[in-house]
């Protein structure tokens, strides 16, 4: 595994090294020395899974202190536009989106550390996203920014997006009080 791009100070785009034969292929998507080699002594608790069709978006969402969560995300199969907000607020990149497209056959994955806001849209149908998080999912400890805030100005490339009306009620970045 490697990191390929760090487009926000924490926030890593990483690279698995992938076995291919003529049976398919093979990689590990998480090995805990990697990341205390980085620096990083993450204890992952949690997995989640989702699976959706295309044009859905979730997200922006972040869980506060003290359960705030650091993630790292993969598509298994499918396509997305994975997107994250730095909303830590003496960020010198506060506000500050990175974009990027994860998909099955590109095996990218991202690492998002506590103080980012997280979503994606699924680019093509039957999408399963998984990721891990190293604290436990906490409803009192939800948060969220709107999606299409036009603060943050993100081209998430779909017009009309499914979303749940949780996603919809969230602040737009202009009014965003950050936990972090």
């Amino acid at each position: 595994m490697e990191i390929i791009k760090e487009p926000i100070p924490g926030l890593w785009l990483l690279k698995p090294k992938v076995f291919a034969d003529h049976r398919g292929h093979f990689y590990e998507s998480y090995r805990a020395d990697f990341f205390k080699q980085k620096g990083l002594n993450i204890d992952f608790v949690q997995d989640n899974q989702s699976l959706s069709n295309k044009g859905i978006v979730r997200g922006l969402h972040f869980q506060s202190p003290p359960h705030a969560q650091d993630k790292l995300v993969r598509v298994v199969a499918g396509a997305v536009l994975d997107v994250a907000v730095d909303i830590r607020k003496d960020s010198p990149t506060y506000g500050k989106s990175f974009a990027v497209e994860l998909t099955a056959d590109n095996f990218l994955m991202m690492f998002i550390p506590k103080g980012f806001a997280h979503g994606f849209a699924t680019l093509t149908d039957n999408t399963i996203f998984q990721y891990k998080c190293s604290d436990y999912y906490a409803p009192a400890a939800e948060g969220g920014v709107l999606w299409n805030s036009p603060t943050l100005q993100i081209d998430w490339g779909i017009d009309n997006p499914i979303l749940s009306d949780k996603d919809t009620k969230h602040p737009d970045f202009s009014e965003f009080v950050s936990p972090f």
